[in-house]
């Protein structure tokens, strides 16, 4: 009996390499999580690819897709006057004054791209329909007294676009989440006012998102063209 229990009693030299062991599994296990953190940041899709640096807008295949009618394009509205301290151009459900001249340098941008096989619709509020005219001088709004959002919005977009057009929805940052979470980007960062999503229609139907442009990037991003 005695030989039995001398048996399994630990000797001196493995209960010290026990209790380095015990010293060494919180660290161990500390950087094993912090591993799979940063794996899961890398590998997490946060928001489409950031238009507004460098030559994004020709390398990203932007460009040519606009001048092809592959796009649809979704435009956030300028500043709402119901949220800011800042003077309102008209009804407290429109713009201030500082986001009409905003849309309206917005409007040159996408001038700049050239509108001429491009068809852009307005939400029909009042934020939405006054951008759309201060862009680009008109303003159509889209059939149904809703915008055009939700799980089916992919659907609804498609029957407006033309083959070999663009289309551009004025429309609003739900929305914009909407398409983005339905293309794969569920954590994508808020739209800002003024700012565009790029998605190009593939030959089935099918959407790909190409990028964003923040509003005050245009001025640099178009030097690059």
């Amino acid at each position: 009996m005695v030989n039995s229990v001398a048996d399994i009693t630990l000797t001196k030299p493995q209960r010290a390499r026990l209790k380095r062991l015990r010293k060494y599994r919180v660290p161990v296990a500390t950087i094993i999580v912090f591993a799979l953190l940063v794996t899961a940041f890398l590998f997490w899709p946060r928001s489409p690819e950031d238009l507004g640096i460098g030559n994004r807008l020709v390398t990203s295949g932007v460009l040519a897709s606009w001048r092809n009618g592959d796009l649809v394009v979704l435009v956030r509205h300028e500043e709402r006057c119901d949220r800011s301290d800042n003077p309102c151009f008209g009804p407290a459900d429109g713009l201030t004054i500082n986001g009409t001249q905003r849309a309206a340098d917005l409007g040159l941008a996408f001038e700049t791209l050239g509108m001429e096989r491009t068809d852009v619709l307005s939400s029909p509020t009042t934020r939405t329909a006054q951008t759309s005219l201060f862009m680009f001088g008109k303003t159509e709004l889209s059939p149904g007294p809703l915008a055009i959002c939700g799980d089916a919005m992919d659907e609804e977009i498609l029957s407006h676009k033309h083959a070999d057009r663009n289309l551009m929805l004025i429309t609003h940052s739900a929305c914009m989440n909407d398409l983005q979470e339905a293309l794969g980007y569920p954590h994508a960062q808020a739209a800002e006012y003024g700012s565009a999503l790029f998605v190009q229609v593939l030959p089935n139907g099918t959407f790909k998102a190409m990028g964003t442009m923040k509003s005050e990037d245009w001025a640099a991003a178009l030097k690059q063209l």
